[in-house]
C-alpha cells in the first residue's frame, strides 16, 4: 500500500458549551484530520486533538508533526499494521499523538483493502471469536456547571439511559467539590460515578477527598494528583483510599503502565489515541490492563469527532467490556465533520454504527472545510 496524496485539515470546532477543568477552559475543540490517499484511489482518515497539558501538543506542533510524518510515510510500503508503529518510530521520535493520527489513517486505508470494519479486524487481532456480537459500550457523560445545572443534566441524560458519568474537580475548594459530589452520587445511586481532578489535588487533600464520606459511593476517582510526583505518592494514595484510582495523565504507553503495575499503584487507567501513539498500541496497553485484572475507561480529548470516537469504539468492541465506560467527546460539539456522526442509544455505542470498512465513517469535506481553524488552510500534497 503506497500513499500518493496527503491532505492536512487544521480545525477548530465549538462546543455546545464551555467544558471547566481544573486547569483549563475549553470552549473550541482544536483538531487536525489528516486524509491520505493510496494508489488504488482510497481515501483513509485519521485525527488527533490538541493537549498542551497532556501531551504537550498545540496546533501548530501537530500540524508540523503531522505533515512531517505524511511527507515521510510517502516513501514506504505499508504492508502488516503490526509494523506501523516501529515504521512511524523510526521516522519521528516521540509525538504520539502525530502517529496516532497517521496510523488511523493506515489503519482506514488497510481495513477498507480488505472490506473489514476496523473493529473486526482488531478483534480477530486480539483473538476474540467473530462469531460472537460485541457488546455495546457504555457511554460517559461529563458533568459541569453550577450543582443545579449538573442535578437537571443528570436526571435528563438518566433518563436517555446514561449510566456512567464524570465529575470534574479541582477548581473549586475541597469542601464544595465534596458537596457536590454527594449530591450527585444520591442522584445516581447505582452508576458508575468517577471524579477527575485532572492532577489538580496534592497528596494530602486526595486521601482526604477519598477518605471522606460524601466521596464514599464513587466507583473510581481518576488523576487526583499530579503525574510527576514520585510513584510512592501514587502508591501511599491507593493503599489509602477505599475508592479505586484511575491515572490518566500518568499513563501515555506500556512503560507506565508496567511501572505502576509493579508497583501496585492504581486501579485501572483511562487510555487515549493522542498518548498510546495508535490504535494498535492502545489495544497492547488495554491486553495488559486485562491480562493483570485492572479496570480500562476509554476516552477521547475533548472535544474529538466522530472519527476519532469510531476508532476509539473499535479498539473497545476488540478489548470487550468497558466497564469504566466511553468518554465519546464528539457529543459535547456543537457539529460534527461527518454526515452520520455517532450518536448515543439508551446511553451506548454499538457496533453496528461502524458497520462499513474501514474505521467506519466518513468525514464530509464541505463541513470539514466550514470548521477550518482561523489563520489556518488546508494543506495538500
Amino acid at each position: 500500500m503506497k500513499i500518493k496524496r496527503v491532505e492536512i485539515y487544521p480545525l477548530s470546532i465549538p462546543l455546545i458549551e464551555p467544558i471547566k477543568m481544573s486547569r483549563e477552559m475549553i470552549v473550541d475543540a482544536k483538531t487536525v484530520l489528516l486524509c491520505l490517499t493510496d494508489e488504488q484511489g482510497r481515501q483513509g482518515w485519521g485525527e488527533a486533538s490538541v493537549a498542551p497539558l497532556m501531551t504537550g501538543e498545540t496546533l501548530d506542533s501537530l500540524i508540523g508533526s503531522i505533515k512531517y510524518l505524511a511527507e515521510k510515510a510517502r516513501e514506504y510500503d505499508w504492508g502488516d499494521p503490526s509494523g506501523f508503529a516501529e515504521i512511524l518510530d523510526g521516522i519521528l521520535y516521540s509525538n504520539p499523538s502525530a502517529k496516532s493520527c497517521v496510523e488511523m489513517a493506515l489503519l482506514d486505508l488497510y481495513t477498507q483493502g480488505r472490506s473489514l470494519p476496523l473493529w473486526k479486524y482488531l478483534r480477530e487481532k486480539n483473538g476474540v471469536s467473530q462469531d460472537a456480537s460485541p457488546k455495546a459500550i457504555p457511554l460517559l457523560r461529563m458533568l459541569g456547571g453550577s450543582l443545579d445545572k449538573e442535578l437537571s443534566d443528570a436526571q435528563a441524560f438518566r433518563e436517555l439511559g446514561f449510566k456512567h458519568w464524570k465529575i470534574k474537580i479541582g477548581s473549586l475548594p475541597l469542601e464544595q467539590d465534596l458537596h457536590r459530589v454527594k449530591a450527585l452520587c444520591e442522584l445516581l445511586h447505582g452508576d458508575v460515578v468517577s471524579v477527575d481532578a485532572n492532577c489538580a489535588l496534592n497528596l494530602a487533600n486526595a486521601i482526604r477527598f477519598c477518605e471522606s464520606g460524601e466521596a464514599a459511593r464513587l466507583t473510581f476517582a481518576e488523576q487526583l494528583i499530579p503525574a510527576d510526583l514520585p510513584i510512592g505518592d501514587f502508591v501511599e494514595l491507593k493503599k489509602r483510599s477505599p475508592i479505586a484510582i484511575g491515572l490518566d495523565e500518568s499513563i501515555h504507553g506500556i512503560d507506565e503502565l508496567e511501572r505502576f503495575i509493579e508497583a501496585d499503584a492504581f486501579n485501572g487507567a483511562s487510555l487515549k489515541l493522542i498518548k498510546t501513539g495508535g490504535v494498535i498500541p492502545a489495544l497492547e496497553c488495554a491486553s495488559l490492563l486485562k491480562r493483570n485484572k485492572l479496570e480500562l475507561n476509554l476516552a477521547c480529548k475533548v472535544a474529538e469527532t466522530s472519527l476519532s470516537a469510531a476508532a476509539t469504539a473499535s479498539l473497545g468492541f476488540a478489548v470487550g467490556n468497558v466497564d469504566w465506560g466511553f468518554s465519546m467527546s464528539n457529543q459535547y460539539l456543537q457539529m460534527d465533520i461527518c454526515d452520520a456522526p455517532l450518536l448515543a442509544i439508551n446511553g451506548h455505542i454499538d457496533a453496528s454504527q461502524l458497520s462499513q470498512s474501514g474505521v467506519g465513517v466518513t468525514p464530509n469535506v464541505s463541513r470539514v472545510n466550514e470548521v477550518i481553524a482561523k489563520g489556518y488552510s488546508v494543506i495538500r500534497y
